[in-house]
């Protein structure tokens, strides 16, 4: 019996993960992962907060919801098993008055839903038994959300898949994916070289780029990537301890991204971010120059000017904190009043890929496609890092099996 070749393509901890369970499941297999950089992990899985997030927010029977839940499981053993850090710290997000805690009171009836352990409503004072110097009128208390690192976690499964025999091709960016008459897949690398190898299946585990890469490989053109960038400030040192976990606030359905918060990093060190601003490049870390193409994309996509129109206020207010600091850290310490006077240190930017459809709605949950034996991950983002060992779960047991309906 012939061996069966495997490509992913894309060396962020989705793509490391899809290869990984391939081995786990076919180790007799050829699995090939191709990396765009010379080191895999250099895009969204090291620009984002770290967080495990536990499953408040996600719609029941998602598939956000139901591979989140699987998700922290399997990361949380992943991490005791490889022995990386795994900072089980609580988060509380905080009701600032009565309209919020009725949202709150409907986040947590989700949380039930999706069987997240150990929540609890928190009220007026109890508040302060989790979080000191936090005020609020309620929060919700979720104390088996995580941090980690999940720049060791993805280089570490790109060691644990050459050690199961997995090829991983470090600055080979792909221009397309495409079926070839011999029914095999043809991988074309840019600059138009064809990879020496053809395979029998391939996953675009692409990030920022996967829908180019989609439409390059023949796939639908939307939805479309439009780039997000998130800035976080980490506080000085002397400020750090006001805060032991993470500090959220209730989602406002009136705006597309959630607000300031506060996050523990797995170094001990305490931020405060991200806000949402539009990005001048899809990979845009430092916030310097811009990149054109990435700008006409989204300047000439129908989606983008309906969502723009709709959502003004949202814009006007993430605008505060893009262009004025002080506002940033006022955002922040409406619910620890003690940090008002806190220093802080701009962080390296998170670029979100957020895909929008055409009538310019954002697309909330994961979208996985399967076009013949290609199979491309089209929207993963938060909780996309906790669900990663769980989407190349559900990838390589359902719907390369043609058991989901993708």
């Amino acid at each position: 019996m012939s061996t069966v070749n495997y490509a992913v393509i894309g060396g962020g901890i989705n793509g490391l993960s899809v290869a990984r369970q391939l081995l786990i499941d076919y180790p007799d297999a050829n699995v090939t992962l191709f990396e765009k950089e010379s080191e895999v992990a250099q895009h969204q899985t090291s620009h984002n907060s770290g967080v495990v997030h536990a499953g408040l927010y996600y719609a029941k029977g998602s598939l956000k919801a139901r591979l989140c839940r699987r998700g922290v499981e399997l990361v949380r053993n992943y991490c005791a098993d490889n022995n990386l850090p795994y900072d089980q710290c609580g988060k509380v997000v905080v009701a600032l008055n009565e309209v919020e805690e009725e949202r709150l009171k409907k986040l947590y009836q989700i949380a039930l839903d999706n069987e997240v352990p150990n929540v609890k409503m928190l009220y007026g004072e109890e508040i302060k038994t989790v979080e000191p110097n936090c005020i609020g009128v309620a929060a919700l208390h979720s104390p088996e959300t995580a941090i980690v690192s999940y720049e060791k976690i993805a280089k570490r499964i790109a060691e644990e898949i050459k050690e199961r025999g997995g090829k991983i091709e470090l600055s080979s960016p792909v221009q397309s994916i495409k079926n070839s008459s011999d029914g095999k897949i043809t991988i074309t690398l840019d600059g138009g070289k064809v990879y020496g190898t053809k395979f029998d299946y391939a996953v675009s585990c692409a990030g920022l780029q996967s829908d180019r890469l989609a439409k390059n490989s023949g796939d639908v053109e939307t939805p479309k990537i439009v780039p997000f960038f998130g800035q976080y400030f980490v506080l000085d040192d002397q400020f750090t301890h006001d805060v032991k976990g993470l500090i959220y606030p209730v989602p406002d359905p009136k705006y597309p991204f959630l607000g300031v918060h506060f996050t523990k990093r797995i170094d001990g060190k305490m931020t405060i971010g991200p806000n949402a601003f539009l990005s001048k490049a899809r990979e845009n870390y430092d916030g310097k120059g811009f990149n054109l193409k990435d700008i006409k994309e989204f300047i000439f996509y129908p989606g983008f000017w309906r969502f723009a129109f709709r959502n003004i206020p949202a814009a006007m207010r993430e605008s505060k904190t893009v262009f004025n600091q002080k506002n940033f850290i006022n955002e922040a310490t409406k619910y620890v009043p003690s940090l008002s006077n806190m220093t802080v240190k701009p962080a390296t930017r998170g670029i979100r890929a957020q895909a929008m459809n055409p009538d310019g709605t954002l697309v909330d949950d994961f979208v996985i496609r399967r076009d013949g034996n290609i199979t491309h991950i089209r929207n993963a983002p938060s909780p996309g890092a906790t669900s990663s060992l769980a989407i190349a779960e559900y990838i390589v047991r359902e719907v390369m099996q043609g058991k989901a309906d993708v």
